[in-house]
């Protein structure tokens, strides 16, 4: 299925010698504005939001859920461009799956930093066959700049394959000496974004972002899609083997006000990539 305005050759090209794409004004201001007035609005999302500690204890909070829904978030990330555009990028081998979705909330002056990590250093946990067939698209709901902690990617890390990964803070993150290895070989590049812009990469992508100490905030919508033969051993959830119901980009403009309350948000404890955190433990003994 191709978008209403499919990718060229050069950016098909461009995203696998690179590992990532940008494309920018993917989105209209008007429809950016809905979603981000919808996700300061929502109860459902500060109710079920997590806080996870980066390695000086500023936290970074996201709201993070599996089956996409019918609801402006739900048909964005079901939205005929975008999934045209992934199934260009991936090969349009088999059909595209949703396998989860997060808005990130990084608040001004206290918004904590991402360690480097490759996608699939997470997701390995859950047992995804293949990397080439897992993807990641970032959509700008606010402006996202050096000085309020945008995205920052290692150009070309994805040919390294999945690198190891370890605990930093509550996040997991890459061996650093085969970060600064990749650093003193590849470039390094930060992704500004506007509203609207959209970024996509590659699992295995070495990327980072900074604590956000700027007056602003930076807020964004992360979503990860599978292809259906992609097949995942340790994956509790169903939405990465159901293909996507592919709806027209116009609906998110179209939808009646509502709420997300019934959308499966994860709860912390049930993912496998933070069981090793001691988090558990900490819940049972009142600790945290």
């Amino acid at each position: 299925m191709l978008p209403a305005h499919p990718l060229s050759p050069e950016q098909i090209a461009a995203y696998h010698r690179d590992g990532y794409l940008i494309i920018r004004n993917m989105y209209s201001r008007e429809l950016i504005d809905r979603l981000y007035s919808v996700a300061l609005q929502d109860a459902a999302m500060e109710k079920n939001a997590l806080d996870l500690n980066d390695q000086d204890g500023r936290k970074t909070r996201l709201s993070l859920w599996f089956t996409p829904g019918n609801d402006p978030f739900g048909y964005l990330t079901r939205g005929k461009s975008l999934i045209g555009a992934i199934g260009q990028l991936m090969g349009d081998t088999a059909p595209v799956c949703h396998f989860h979705s997060k808005l990130m909330q990084k608040a001004p002056k206290v918004g904590g930093a991402w360690e480097w990590h490759q996608d699939y250093g997470y997701w390995y946990k859950n047992q995804f066959m293949f990397p080439d067939q897992l993807i990641s698209v970032m959509v700008a709901l606010t402006q996202a700049t050096k000085e309020n902690g945008c995205l920052q990617v290692i150009k070309g890390s994805h040919k390294l394959g999945r690198v190891n990964h370890g605990f930093s803070g509550e996040q997991m993150g890459a061996d650093m000496v085969m970060v600064d290895n990749a650093l003193k070989t590849m470039e390094l590049v930060y992704c500004e974004l506007s509203p609207g812009d959209t970024l996509f990469f590659h699992s295995n992508l070495m990327h980072r972002s900074a604590a956000n100490l700027s007056e602003f905030p930076r807020w964004s919508i992360i979503s990860c899609y599978s292809l259906q033969s992609n097949l995942a051993y340790n994956e509790t959830s169903t939405s990465w083997k159901i293909p996507v119901d592919v709806v027209p980009d116009e609906a998110v403009m179209e939808w009646e006000a509502g709420s997300l309350s019934e959308a499966d948000f994860l709860k912390k404890e049930n993912d496998p990539a933070l069981k090793d955190t001691g988090w558990e433990q900490n819940v049972t003994s009142g600790k945290q």
